[in-house]
């Protein structure tokens, strides 16, 4: 990370342990602030250049996730990441976790 992002990550902090501690509160234990945070970096933030984000922009977003949001991501990228479908390429693995795509 660099060191404005670094920043951010502190002052965003105290909410992301808040929502870790909603989300244990409702039974899922095993979340970290570090997994919350790279999940708002790569999916939900993965648009916009995250140093030059106001920390109450992104208080805001973490206060809004919810745990179906947070599990559903979860569970996609480690299907995506999985080897459980070695007869698919990476266009066709592609394809099925982006069904915007179209094959022509």
């Amino acid at each position: 990370m660099n060191e404005p992002v670094k920043e951010l990550y502190a002052q965003v902090f105290p909410a992301l342990e808040s929502k870790k501690n909603e989300f244990y509160f409702y039974g899922y234990a095993d979340i970290t602030e570090e997994a919350l945070w790279e999940y708002f970096v790569m999916k939900k933030w993965r648009k916009k250049d995250v140093s030059t984000m106001h920390a109450y922009e992104m208080i805001a977003d973490v206060f809004a996730l919810t745990p179906a949001q947070f599990m559903t991501h979860t569970q996609t990228e480690a299907q995506r990441n999985s080897k459980e479908y070695p007869e698919l390429s990476d266009e066709e693995l592609a394809l099925l976790f982006s069904p915007k795509k179209r094959i022509d």
